[in-house]
This record gives C-alpha cells, structure tokens and sequence, in this order.
C-alpha cells in the first residue's frame, strides 16, 4: 500500500475533524463549516482527493460541491474543434496549441502548403503525458 502525502491544507482541516469526533457522538452530523471548508478544498484538489483522507461521504461532498468533481487547479472541460480545409485555400502558416488537463501544453506551427501528421504527434504526446 503507498503513502500518499496529504496537502498541508486538507492534513488542517484532518486535523480539526479528529478533533471534533473525538469529542462528538458517532453518528451526529458535522458543522456546516466543516463541510464548507471541505468543499473548497475538493474545488481545488479534486473530490476523491479530500473525502478519502478525510473519512468524509464521497457522494455527500460531491453534492455539495454541485455534482460537478473539479480536477486540481484549472480543469475545463475538454472541447472539440473540427477544422475543415478547402482545397482551393491556401495555407500559408497554421498554429495548433492542445492543452491537457493537468495544464501541460503541445504547439504545432507549420508553414507549408501540406500540414504535419498532427494527429500522430498529438497521440505520441498524449502517450507522453500517461
């Protein structure tokens, strides 16, 4: 089994939830404040990442977060561009940036009539990033 560590914010509010059970009947419900500081922390590090440690309803804090589970720092959701070429058109320089959700980012800029195989350089980097 490995030892994960715990960010110092969620090892606090451990902290004071062991505290709060040692001197609370099994079973009672916690103070909304609780719960509210825990919300902002699965905001931040992702709902598993804080109910887990914390001994805390994975479902209860995930409605509580309103159903929605934000990964860590700025996760959107993934988007879909088609981009449709006309044979007529001329290219004279494309740019295409990915970025994945952990927030590393791959650039591809040509400047040629015929583009790179993009699709195989954004599979090698999606290899990559596993």
């Amino acid at each position: 089994m490995s030892t994960a560590v715990i960010p110092e914010p969620i090892a606090q509010l451990q902290r004071q939830l062991d505290q709060i059970r040692s001197t609370q009947p099994r079973g009672k419900k916690l103070p909304d404040s609780v719960w509210q500081a825990a919300v902002e922390l699965a905001r931040e590090h992702g709902v598993y990442s804080v109910a887990h440690p914390l001994q805390l309803d994975y479902t209860g804090l995930k409605k509580r977060l309103g159903g929605v589970s934000h990964r860590r720092r700025k996760a959107r959701k993934p988007a879909f561009v088609e981009l449709i070429a006309r044979p007529s058109a001329m290219l004279g320089e494309c740019l295409i940036e990915f970025e994945s959700l952990r927030g590393s980012k791959v650039r591809i800029q040509w400047k040629a009539a015929a583009p790179p195989d993009w699709i195989s350089l954004l599979r090698a980097w999606r290899e990559a990033e596993r």
